[in-house]
């Protein structure tokens, strides 16, 4: 793990958005999220986590981990609106 410049908590964009941590992959592919960060997000061994890509024209731009425990949810939270705009056939066609 490399640490990030300053107390590591850089900000990297608008919002909450910061930078906990850089880290290395190694030679397997593997990553090693530093004990610090998962005991902040509360991550155990055998957690799961989903990897999401968030990408623009083809490429990806970024990589978010988001326990599979909480995923569910989310994209409940996220498409609820959407599914109810669809059921009850609100909005213009």
């Amino acid at each position: 793990m490399e640490d990030t410049p300053g107390d590591g908590r850089s900000p990297s964009c608008p919002g909450a958005c910061t930078v906990e941590a850089v880290v290395s992959v190694d030679a397997r592919g593997q990553v090693v999220l530093p004990k610090d960060i998962r005991e902040r997000a509360g991550i155990a061994p055998g957690d799961r986590l989903a990897v999401v890509f968030w990408g623009k024209e083809g490429d990806v731009c970024c990589i978010t981990l988001i326990k599979a425990s909480c995923f569910n949810g989310m994209v409940t939270e996220l498409l609820s609106p959407m599914t109810e705009d669809l059921a009850g056939g609100g909005g213009s066609r």
